[in-house]
């Protein structure tokens, strides 16, 4: 019986559903430091452009062996102090964790629980860049994230473009959920997987 029980859980290992994290590239993770962004200054970052879901989305893509679930949070809100050159810029963001939603409402209401998010315990989370770096086309961006009441300093790729009348910038990375304390293994026969995409989309219209 329990042999028959590990080819089932192998089998479906092996044909169910490819992970979404794999397919995209992952955030670098290392312990904090004490460096923190310094204040913007008069010279490093002229115009604060507000971010909220009217003009950004912070969405995710998480999966189990046999499907992969989209879903994203509906509050947040945050700046980004933009610099001249970009590399200058500061971004802070605040998500309020129980505006969570996932595409069913059975696991919206799951993720929200203590095994994964816990939006009771740690109703928000939260990033703060420490640096941005230009990285060919594009640029890294390098922050903490608190997620889960965990602290880690993550660098991903993102895009970054200055128009005469918005700011817009994208990102599509993968964070591993344990990295965070969310461990929570899923069912025997269903297990979840540890990469989560991470989908970022901004445009901030420029004051005018």
């Amino acid at each position: 019986m329990r042999a028959t029980f590990t080819l089932v859980v192998t089998a479906l290992v092996l044909v169910g559903c490819k992970d979404p994290g794999a397919k995209v590239t992952p955030a670098a993770v290392e312990a904090p430091t004490d460096d923190k962004a310094e204040p913007s200054s008069a010279d490093e970052a002229t115009t604060s452009l507000a971010m909220d879901p009217s003009n950004s989305k912070i969405e995710f893509v998480g999966a189990k062996v046999t499907a992969s679930h989209a879903g994203g949070f509906t509050d947040f809100a945050g700046t980004v102090d933009l610099g001249d050159p970009i590399e200058k810029s500061r971004i802070g963001i605040t998500i309020q964790t129980a505006s969570l939603y996932a595409d069913r409402e059975k696991l919206t209401q799951h993720l929200k629980s203590p095994d994964f998010f816990d939006v009771a315990k740690f109703p928000t989370a939260t990033f703060q860049s420490t640096e941005i770096t230009k990285q060919g086309d594009g640029y890294t961006i390098t922050g903490d994230l608190t997620l889960h009441g965990v602290t880690q300093r993550i660098s991903f790729p993102a895009t970054i473009t200055a128009g005469d009348s918005e700011i817009s910038a994208g990102a599509e990375f993968s964070i591993n959920r344990k990295d965070f304390g969310i461990v929570y293994p899923g069912m025997p026969d269903d297990l979840i997987r540890d990469l989560v995409v991470i989908k970022l989309s901004l445009g901030l219209p420029r004051k005018s």
